[in-house]
């Protein structure tokens, strides 16, 4: 494989030799067949079939179900990288908790004029309710996914936070799983650390954010909207790895002012719920009265401390886009120290000046939606038409506060296997980390999102993107 030299590859840095961490990896691989690296590939295929990991695209119903591309060449980080990054992700982390804590309460950060107050206040991830509840433990984001990009060396950048219900943990097990099962010469002779113990870790967060004055082992259970969602094998894979049942609203009801699932035994309460659903579904006598997916008075019972529901309800607003800009100001704020990882430059829409440059440089810059995810409503401005660009503007203008822009990074590249043999692509990472009262753990790697088209710049699944094992280096 030869490296783009206009982007950073993992492998190869710009088109130089293989890199240290790289070393072990590429020293095996020159020696393999190319005809048996594809049959693996076809093979990790029918793993990923068997195994039942798919994924639902709404409103596509041709392609109701349909597989994650695994690409069989891991990304590798080494130990010295990882140190940095989980640094700057726990600091971040920290920083979220404090701010949701702050602006559902004494609303500090705002009446210091770090962030606007029309900002939080017309929000539509804000959620009113929660002024004033304290959620047990004091943890409102007990997981979250922390997406980054690379663009250099040592140049890492937070693309976006996940804070409500992060995804993809599940392929991130099963990319592992897999690799294992074709390559396990490679994991005797390269020493990687273990993602395995994620779903074990998971249970372990969980049930310390369990509500005071909770007796024996807390009861965990996953609240799912059914099968019919687009992540439903990974909330029925973790529930099924930490042990735990997964419930639908159908299965839950209020008992004696606590939330409880029903049993063969009757109704058994719960201490945590791990929900997999957004807020406004959570509870129709407090959020959407015509939700068919949560539970009448679940949010009373927590407001009165009977449970805990991870992730907290209100979290979105600390994922929301136009606050993400806000990020570095929000981490200064509440740790008094300068933020490790950088974030994106972010134009906010809302703002003339802005807007004004954006809708000049729109054939430069990315557009998102503020409250946009999966891909879906945003424009690629170097990748769009010129009828494309026009059709965007007009919806810039029409509702500018829906929007962010940023410039288009040149993301780092790592080789995928294609039928001509390997080839650069563009890539992200999300490490998945879980917040507890007494401590953070950040699962080494995460689930790496693969571009596969060439040239593209796109990574989610739901746009045809793939996925990779991460593997992060013992030393």
């Amino acid at each position: 494989m030869t490296a783009n030299t206009e982007f950073f590859d993992e492998m190869h840095g710009f088109g130089g030799d293989t890199r240290e961490p790289y070393a072990d990896y590429g020293g095996w691989l020159t020696q393999q067949d190319a005809a048996r690296l594809r049959r693996k590939g076809r093979d990790a295929e029918d793993f990923f079939r068997r195994s039942g990991i798919t994924f639902n695209v709404y409103g596509d119903e041709d392609a109701a179900e349909r597989l994650i591309p695994f690409d069989i060449v891991p990304r590798i980080i080494s130990a010295r990288e990882w140190a940095r990054l989980t640094r700057g992700i726990e600091q971040r982390v920290r920083a979220i908790n404090a701010f949701l804590h702050d602006i559902y309460h004494r609303q500090e950060i705002l009446r210091a004029g770090r962030v606007p107050v029309a900002l939080i206040a017309q929000n539509e991830a804000f959620l009113p309710q929660m002024i004033g509840v304290k959620p047990p433990g004091g943890i409102y984001t007990h997981v979250v996914g922390v997406d980054l990009v690379r663009t250099g060396e040592d140049e890492f950048f937070v693309l976006e936070d996940n804070a409500r219900t992060p995804s993809g943990v599940s392929y991130m097990l099963e990319n592992r799983e897999s690799m294992m099962q074709m390559f396990p010469e490679l994991f005797a002779k390269i020493a990687v650390r273990e993602v395995s113990d994620y779903p074990k870790m998971l249970r372990r967060s969980l049930a310390a954010c369990a509500p005071q004055g909770t007796q024996d082992t807390p009861v965990v259970a996953v609240l799912t909207p059914g099968i019919h969602n687009s992540a439903y094998f990974e909330h029925s894979f973790l529930a099924d790895q930490m042990g735990v049942e997964l419930v639908e609203g159908h299965d839950l009801r209020i008992v004696g002012g606590r939330v409880a699932m029903r049993t063969t035994q009757g109704y058994t309460p719960i201490d945590v719920l791990y929900r997999r659903i957004d807020d406004e579904f959570l509870d129709p006598l407090n959020f959407n009265p015509d939700s068919m997916l949560g539970v009448p008075g679940l949010f009373d019972a927590y407001r009165a401390g009977a449970i805990t529901i991870a992730n907290a309800p209100g979290t979105g607003i600390a994922d929301d886009k136009a606050i993400y800009s806000y990020m570095p100001d929000i981490i200064e704020f509440y740790t008094g120290e300068k933020a490790i990882l950088k974030n994106v430059t972010t134009w906010r829409c809302s703002e003339p000046q802005s807007l004004a440059y954006v809708l000049e440089h729109l054939a430069e810059l990315v557009v998102k939606e503020v409250h946009g995810s999966g891909g879906y409503g945003m424009l690629v401005g170097p990748a769009a038409s010129r009828r494309e660009i026009a059709a965007f503007a007009a919806k810039l203008k029409a509702r500018p506060a829906a929007y962010i822009a940023q410039p288009t990074l040149a993301l780092s590249t790592t080789p995928v296997m294609t039928r001509k043999g390997l080839a650069p692509r563009h890539v992200d990472l999300r490490p998945f980390v879980l917040v507890s009262p007494n401590r953070i753990d950040i699962t080494p790697g995460g689930l790496t999102r693969v571009a596969l088209k060439a040239g593209s710049l796109v990574v989610n699944s739901s746009q045809g993107g793939g996925t990779k094992d991460t593997w992060v280096l013992d030393e």
